[in-house]
């Protein structure tokens, strides 16, 4: 018995050893080829100016990128067309994005912080909005969205009601929003607030709404994971395995966090964005 018994010890020693040299050469392999990544202007977390790609989520990409054996393509385009694009398989990575249901069904998901979005508006003299039902009984305010934002079931089923309502009004990127409203002071609209102030804040047409912006939190669009989805249909079993490995570390999400505090002030984060293993 003594004898089967260290036999059994040795077979399982051996067993693991395997299969954390295997789990080392995954987290430590390259991918097979470039990937691509499209993204769209997203307040400071995606810049696109003048077709230069930066912001917060480029540059931890090429970091990674540099070191780690995967190439990241980057290419801009509207934020609709990038969702689309990830949905059918012909985009690698959809970064940054919201953990949704729908998105789940294309990717899997990596969270690297946490964030909210709120409603956000210029009109201070207004009563705050306290929820997604108040908002929609206030049949004189439009509200102003970007074309692909998702922010869940809650945040979709507002935008069927709004459109039967005739008073959504779509736009393709965060800027445009920020230029609509200042058009419009009446309008609102919902985002992250780091998104939307992120936008404005190196735009001389709109950045001096920065100070006029108020963000009223509802219970509807809660706290919740954020980071990027890697996609289920474009990749093979070994470069999905090399991603999520490499997108895994902890490493990751922290050197992430300390971009949203080099890029944003403290008051503004606290609105938006928390580290990812924060409640």
């Amino acid at each position: 018995m003594d004898t089967q018994r260290r036999a059994h010890t040795r077979l399982r020693t051996l067993l693991t050893t395997t299969f954390c040299a295997l789990c080392s050469l995954a987290a430590q392999a390259d991918c097979s080829r470039p990937m691509q990544v499209p993204v769209s202007a997203t307040g400071q977390s995606v810049i696109i100016s003048e077709g230069t790609i930066s912001g917060i989520y480029p540059e931890l990409l090429r970091s990674l990128g540099g070191k780690d054996g995967c190439e990241f393509v980057l290419s801009p385009m509207p934020r609709a067309r990038q969702e689309l694009l990830f949905e059918t398989g012909k985009a690698d990575l959809l970064v940054p994005a919201v953990k949704t249901s729908r998105r789940d069904e294309h990717g899997i998901f990596v969270p690297l912080t946490r964030s909210r979005a709120t409603i956000i508006s210029l009109d201070a003299r207004r009563a705050p909005f306290k929820s997604m039902y108040d908002l929609l009984e206030r049949k004189d305010v439009r509200v102003v969205l970007v074309r692909g934002f998702d922010y869940g079931q809650p945040y979709q089923e507002l935008v069927e009601a709004l459109q039967r309502h005739n008073r959504l009004v779509l736009e393709s990127d965060p800027l445009a929003v920020a230029r609509v409203l200042k058009a419009n002071p009446g309008d609102v609209t919902i985002m992250a607030p780091v998104i939307f102030a992120g936008a404005i804040q190196d735009d001389a047409r709109v950045s001096d709404l920065a100070d006029k912006l108020r963000f009223d939190p509802v219970a509807e669009l809660p706290w919740g994971d954020n980071g990027l989805y890697i996609s289920k249909n474009s990749l093979s079993k070994e470069d999905s395995a090399t991603l999520l490995a490499l997108l895994n570390r902890p490493t990751v999400a922290n050197t992430l966090w300390k971009s949203f505090q080099t890029y944003y002030p403290a008051n503004l984060l606290k609105e938006s964005i928390r580290p990812r293993d924060s409640k």
